[in-house]
């Protein structure tokens, strides 16, 4: 019975109740008081019929029968209709809601590779035409660098994550789909052995704990496996036992290095490190090079896609043999390299005297005699050459994602070579950057991105200017 049909029911009874009319003679003010119970009544009454109403509309759409919501007015389940509500929530990452590093792990792959297209065509439609995505075939568990930061819990309880978006709060994290399944279980592991070592996790606001961060690289075509354990003192206690015990767990480890970082600092690693175990440093194959991966050492966390973003860039600049290169933020000369047999001189450029270091140890074992490096900084290297009426025929420019600067595009607009190769991680300060070479003197030829980090937003593209 509806609501209206419940008070009708009442008035009807009321009526009834008073016969119609009073056959007692009362006084005014004993009439006034009945009428004002009768209302209050009424009012109640009706009141309870609306709660009531609502009520029984809830309990119809929301009894809970074995964990499955029941309409009792069709007596049948709505189960179909929660699984597709719960399809839309459900996110396959129990972490994704916490953490925001993968703002499209729900996304079809092909659909990301779609909207990241559609996001770097606008943003290059004045100065060329973007050609497709150079996709992943299997684009989870890429990342064979693997970073975890390690605290507790109220209890003292270790726990390990990475940090939430934007803050230094750590979401436990047992294992990431972009991540190598080998590097989470080793830190799953290490996790795990702290108590029994009486080991303590780093506490950020009050300086106690020792153990701060755990970084694993993998060389992905070797299988090397390097574990760096970042601590706020050189002393680790049992340290023999405890290298054992983790290499027991997972005898495919090469080597352990103890990095001390007792700095109030958002740094990972610290400027001191000491080998526990094997040589302290691994080595990857990237195009048929080889290369030696120290802790500090930069190279890109998708080694699949790196080999295609190295050989597209190469295979871009239509080398022919004769010109001379230079490599400008050459890092640990990768690029330089891998270009070393298809141009006739290589002069590759880096700021940071660690990168140099490896540079050069890299360049001596893959027997490469026709590049040499320097320590200093690109913009002014570049314009001392132009000073010195040098000449560059190509110029690899990878900056950081920030871009680069003015004054780095205009002594490269100076120097005047025939081809730039820029490799960047980020569209926005691409475009930016582009405005500035094309206005002196150059054209887009090809822009073709490559998709470095799926599940992302993250792009990486490849761009040839001509003159």
């Amino acid at each position: 019975m509806s609501y209206h049909q419940n008070v009708k029911k009442f008035e009807k009874i009321n009526q009834k109740m008073n016969g119609g009319k009073d056959k007692e003679k009362r006084s005014d003010s004993d009439k006034d008081k009945a009428k004002n119970k009768k209302a209050a009544a009424k009012a109640k009454f009706t009141d309870g019929l609306k709660a009531g109403s609502r009520a029984r509309a809830e309990a119809e759409t929301s009894v809970k029968k074995n964990g499955k919501a029941v309409d009792k007015s069709k007596g049948r389940t709505r189960e179909a209709l929660d699984n597709k509500a719960e399809t839309v929530k459900k996110s396959r990452c129990p972490y994704f809601k916490k953490c925001g590093a993968c703002q499209m792990i729900d996304t079809p792959y092909d659909k990301q590779l779609r909207q990241k297209h559609a996001h770097v065509a606008e943003l290059l439609e004045p100065y060329t035409r973007v050609a497709a995505f150079v996709g992943m075939e299997e684009p989870e568990h890429y990342r064979c660098k693997v970073h975890a930061v390690f605290t507790h819990d109220k209890k003292g309880n270790p726990l390990s994550g990475i940090y939430r978006e934007g803050t230094h709060d750590v979401v436990p994290i047992d294992s990431c789909l972009l991540e190598d399944q080998k590097a989470d279980a080793i830190i799953t592991t290490i996790r795990g052995m702290l108590k029994s070592f009486k080991i303590k996790t780093y506490d950020e606001d009050n300086g106690f704990g020792l153990l701060r961060h755990v970084l694993i690289r993998i060389g992905k075509n070797t299988g090397e496996i390097m574990v760096v354990l970042v601590t706020v003192s050189p002393i680790f206690p049992s340290k023999n036992n405890f290298v054992k015990a983790l290499l027991k767990e997972h005898p495919e480890i090469t080597t352990i290095v103890l990095n001390v970082n007792d700095k109030q600092t958002s740094m990972i690693l610290g400027d001191k490190e000491k080998a526990m175990y094997g040589p302290g440093f691994i080595y990857d194959i990237c195009c048929g090079m080889k290369f030696k991966i120290s802790p500090k050492s930069f190279y890109q966390v998708n080694p699949v896609q790196q080999e295609v973003l190295y050989n597209t860039a190469i295979e871009m600049a239509e080398l022919k043999g004769d010109e001379v290169a230079l490599d400008c933020y050459s890092g640990v000369g990768t690029i330089g390299i891998i270009a070393s047999p298809h141009v006739k001189e290589v002069i590759s450029v880096e700021l940071n005297s660690d990168a140099v270091k490896d540079a050069k140890i890299n360049a001596k074992i893959n027997n490469v005699s026709n590049i040499t490096f320097y320590e200093n900084d690109a913009t002014r290297f570049m314009q001392q050459m132009a000073d010195s009426g040098d000449k560059a025929d190509l110029v690899f420019m990878d900056p950081p994602r920030s871009g680069s600067t003015p004054e780095f595009i205009e002594s490269m607009i100076n120097l005047s070579p025939d081809k730039i190769v820029y490799i960047s991680c980020s569209p926005d300060s691409l475009a930016r950057d582009l405005e500035l070479i094309t206005k002196g003197g150059y054209k887009v030829k090809k822009a073709i991105p490559v998709d470095m980090f799926p599940f992302t937003r993250s792009i990486e593209m490849v761009t040839l200017l001509t003159k």
